[in-house]
């Protein structure tokens, strides 16, 4: 299947990012936050469930996030995830790495043209 060209891939790190960012908002189970993701994105973002399941397990295996089961909004039994006090250090370590190499990329392509 040939690629989107709208649509491109995110740098290694970046799913579990905005996966802890957004659990740290709001406690959710995988599916709502699919739908949280894509849509804060406002579409652009378009993540599989082959991605994020995988990314989401990760999280937990390295301590970042915790599980409880709970009721989705159709009274089905789910996964609520959650971000533990661990994942909340390390997303703000990984939030300040990220935001440096923004900004030496940022100027990078400011100051390579000149």
């Amino acid at each position: 299947m040939a690629k989107n060209s709208e649509y491109r891939d995110l740098f290694p790190g970046a799913l579990e990012l905005m996966i802890l960012k957004s659990l740290g908002w709001k406690p959710m189970h995988g599916y709502a936050l699919a739908q949280r993701l894509k849509s804060v994105s406002e579409d652009y973002l378009q993540i599989e469930e082959g991605s994020l399941y995988p990314a989401l397990q990760r999280l937990l295996k390295a301590g970042w996030l915790e599980t409880e089961m709970g009721l989705s909004a159709r009274n089905r039994p789910v996964r609520i995830f959650r971000v533990t006090k661990a994942g909340k250090k390390h997303l703000e370590e990984e939030l300040a790495s990220v935001e440096k190499m923004f900004a030496g990329i940022t100027r990078v392509l400011a100051l390579a043209g000149r």
